[in-house]
């Protein structure tokens, strides 16, 4: 009795600290150092949008005039102290003010895009890790088959009804068995590694994974999906940010001939004529030789370029929406095929040939047979749910829910 209880303690201990996929991508989003690096880019866009904004400093100036250096020095000179200002000429800090928003937008949708890209990295990896879980399980059930197959096998040549060869050969098939429950094993420690590196946790050991591979594919109507995709997907609305920041580099640089004036006001004391003295300055830079001609090509340049890379997005992204949708549909046939046809009849037989092995009807390697093409047609099983589910991650990447698709 105390170890039944023991035994429903540790399940239910297992099942509670199970990770899920939504607490693996909650995990990924708070400690995936591509996602704090991606925020404190946009943090510094803001730094450098607030800096842009600003005016340049005033000056504060001293100075003598009509230094008589053989008579009286600096009490008989003209002192003066003031101050001045350089101001942008107009436009210029308006303008700078939007490329700084239009900068901050860009990094807030490149951190969008760096985020889908872990939640797909975290959900492909989290498939295949449960993929190899349960692999691992059907290879630890082809042991357990195994040992009952030797448990049976001794008994009929207890019975006299077989010959020592077959004990032998169920002990082969037992320590083949083991060998495969090995690899599978290995396979599944691999696949949970990679887990936690696609969690940015990598150093952390991924335990029992719970939950279950999607086994339906959703009707996807690529029309309705696509224009979805191209009209919220982080990554085009990013190129088109960067080019509308583009565009306005390139009118900065045209307003960047146009002198700013630097305005200038002292005020002071003529000693040797005894009187109060007050100046005012205005002083502007002439554009004779730089007149931003290098900068006024580089941003026409960039903008064309911008605009080119918003067409060359979309027309990636639409490729990678058909060639997942694509997928989706083959592994979804493939899924239903398995599912309504191929495992039904793989698992009656089996059935049918254990009883008859059981019975004295079948011989050993026909139940064996039976055995190895059922356990096979399992891990194949698993292997298109792990090719549906992970065409499913790479559409839900591109164009988010597919849930209304359904």
């Amino acid at each position: 009795m105390q170890l039944f209880f023991g035994i429903i303690l540790l399940s239910v201990t297992t099942a509670a600290t199970a990770l899920t996929l939504e607490e693996a991508v909650a995990q990924a989003r708070t400690n995936h150092p591509a996602l704090a690096a991606a925020r404190q880019r946009i943090e510094a866009a803001g730094g450098r949008a607030e800096q842009a904004r600003l005016w340049p400093n005033p000056e504060l100036e001293l100075f003598s005039e009509d230094f008589p250096p053989n008579r009286g020095g600096i009490a008989s000179a003209q002192n003066l102290i003031g101050i001045s200002q350089t101001v942008p000429f107009p436009g210029k800090k308006g303008l700078d003010a939007e490329i700084g928003r239009k900068e901050i937008s860009a990094a807030e949708l490149e951190y969008l895009v760096r985020e889908r890209e872990v939640v797909r990295a975290v959900q492909s990896a989290f498939c295949r890790a449960l993929a190899a879980q349960k692999k691992a399980g059907v290879a630890g059930e082809l042991v357990a088959l195994n040992r009952s197959l030797v448990r049976i096998a001794r008994q009929r040549i207890a019975a006299g009804a077989v010959g020592e060869q077959e004990r032998l050969r169920a002990e082969i098939e037992q320590e083949r068995a083991g060998v495969e429950l090995t690899a599978a094993q290995r396979e599944l420690a691999e696949a949970r590694l990679s887990l936690a590196a696609a969690m940015g946790r990598p150093r952390e050991p991924v335990g029992a994974l719970a939950g279950e591979l999607r086994a339906q594919a959703p009707i996807v109507d690529e029309e309705a999906v696509g224009a979805r995709m191209l009209a919220q997907h982080p990554s085009l609305r990013g190129t088109a940010a960067a080019r509308e920041r583009a565009e306005l580099e390139w009118k900065r640089a045209k307003l960047d001939p146009l002198p700013d004036v630097t305005l200038g006001m002292a005020g002071g004391r003529d000693f040797a004529e005894r009187e109060t003295v007050m100046e005012f300055r205005v002083s502007l830079p002439l554009p004779l030789f730089d007149r931003a001609q290098g900068r006024k090509r580089e941003t026409r340049a960039l903008a064309a370029a911008a605009r080119h890379e918003v067409t060359a997005i979309e027309q990636q992204l639409l490729g990678e929406l058909k060639q997942a949708a694509a997928r989706l549909r083959a592994a979804g046939d493939q899924v239903e095929a398995y599912r309504s046809r191929i495992l039904p009849r793989a698992e009656e037989a089996l059935k049918l040939a254990q009883a008859g092995y059981a019975a004295g009807k079948f011989g050993f390697l026909d139940v064996v047979d039976t055995q190895r093409t059922a356990a096979e047609v399992r891990l194949a099983y698993w292997d298109k749910l792990l090719e549906l589910n992970l065409a499913l991650a790479d559409l839900e990447a591109l164009a988010g829910n597919l849930s209304k698709e359904q």
